[in-house]
């Protein structure tokens, strides 16, 4: 994990819209284009992405929550291929970002 990532505030990129698709049984992000189904844990990753909560306490909150260790990688390759499709923005401070 780097150390860029890591302190990084992830936030939804502007247009998206996270909620539980009952339809679906699944978490999706909602766009003005369609919607993309997630798996359970890309689920659970953008769940944490709220601006305020660092990449590395998202990763310390799904190691605790999940009982399971090294998770930071997958973590952090799962939000540079979001940030990269700007489902979410890695912001450095509150309300500033990519």
């Amino acid at each position: 994990m780097t150390q860029e990532i890591t302190a990084a505030l992830p936030r939804l990129g502007h247009g998206f819209r996270f909620q539980w698709e009952p339809a679906q049984d699944c978490h999706v992000l909602l766009y003005p284009e369609g919607m993309v189904k997630l798996n359970r844990s890309g689920g659970e990753i953008l769940a944490r992405c709220d601006g305020k909560t660092t990449v590395a306490a998202i990763v310390t909150d799904l190691e605790k929550t999940f009982a399971m260790a090294g998770l930071a990688a997958e973590v952090c390759a799962f939000l540079q291929m979001a940030a990269e499709r700007n489902w979410v923005v890695l912001a450095t401070a509150p309300g500033a970002g990519v």
